[in-house]
Order: C-alpha cells, then sequence, then structure tokens
C-alpha cells in the first residue's frame, strides 16, 4: 500500500499494519520469542535499531514511546494553539539528528517492564492515536500549512510515520528475527 495521504487511507492503513503485526506476533513461538534479537550476521541491518532492540518488548515499547511523543505533541500544541512558540515534536534535548540516543533512553527505561504490560501499553496508546486521528480532518490531517505548529509539514505525515509505517518496520523486524532464528 502507498503511504497514505487521505485521513480515510491513513485509519486504513494504520489499523490493517497494527492488525497485521499482531497477528505475525500471535504466531511467535515460545523459541522466537524467548530468544535475543541477534542481527548482526545480516550485512545489511547496519542502523542502530537493529543492535537495540533485544527482544518483542523493545519493539513494542519503541513503538509505544513514539505514540507517547505523538500524543503529547498533539495535545500539548492543541492546548497552546496561540502560544508565541510551538513544543517540538521530539522534547529537549533532543533533534532529528540526535533522535537515536532517545531511543536509547526509551530503551533503558524500560528494561523492568514486562512483555505483557508493554503489550498493553501499545494496545492503549494505539487506541488513543486513533482516537486522535479522527477527531482531525482530512484537510487538517493532509492539508500543508493548516496548524502552524506542525511547520511545513502535514499533521498526518506524523500520524502516519508513528503508525501505519512503523507498524511495518517493527514487522520487518520481527520478520528478520524469525528468519535468524529458523537459522539455528
Amino acid at each position: 500500500m502507498a503511504r497514505p495521504t487521505t485521513k480515510t487511507d491513513l485509519l486504513t492503513a494504520a489499523a490493517q499494519n497494527y492488525e497485521e503485526m499482531n497477528a505475525f506476533i500471535a504466531t511467535m513461538t515460545e523459541k522466537e520469542l524467548s530468544m535475543p534479537f541477534d542481527f548482526t550476521k545480516m550485512k545489511a541491518k547496519s542502523e542502530a535499531h537493529w543492535s537495540r532492540d533485544k527482544n518483542l518488548r523493545d519493539v513494542l515499547i519503541h513503538l509505544y514511546e513514539w505514540h507517547r511523543l505523538l500524543l503529547d505533541w498533539v495535545q500539548a500544541n492543541q492546548k497552546d494553539e496561540n502560544a508565541d512558540e510551538s513544543r517540538p515534536f521530539l522534547p529537549a534535548p533532543y533533534n532529528w539528528r540526535t533522535y537515536g540516543a532517545m531511543n536509547v533512553e526509551f530503551w533503558n527505561k524500560h528494561q523492568d517492564t514486562s512483555l505483557e504490560d508493554a503489550r498493553k501499553m501499545l494496545e492503549n496508546s494505539h487506541k488513543e492515536v486513533m482516537v486522535l486521528a479522527e477527531t482531525f480532518t482530512n484537510e487538517e490531517l493532509f492539508g500543508k500549512g493548516v496548524f502552524k505548529w506542525v511547520g511545513t509539514s502535514a499533521l498526518g505525515s506524523y500520524f502516519v510515520s508513528n503508525t501505519a509505517s512503523h507498524y511495518t518496520w517493527a514487522l520487518k523486524k520481527l520478520k528478520a528475527h524469525r528468519k535468524n532464528c529458523s537459522q539455528l
């Protein structure tokens, strides 16, 4: 499916990709759930996240924390829509060049979070994001310049990146882990 450019496409892709990811998780074997992720032998897997996440919980928590970023950012800026300065998407001291360190901070923060809690947290944050997306019109989501706090992007692009695209990212990682497990 192409990257969503309408509210309907966003809601559909987010729901479908979330369900597809969860359906895959439901098929994970005990071996796949218990074996730590290890992508070191996969040369194409060189981005930092391939070495950061060690298990399903880490992936789910990553998705959850990015949902929280989106929810908190939208809600803060809606509340203070007439403020002189808008709240940036990434919290200080992070920016788009340093957000990898923020992801590591999320990872560290949740090392004592159980897989079951991570599942519940993600399920709840996914529902919250979907409900929030529903509150916007198609124009508010995909029109540019609608909200000054979004800058030159469309608000919907943040929703797409934090739902449908992120679920695809997670599924790709889980499938790579399955492949690794099958080769042992």
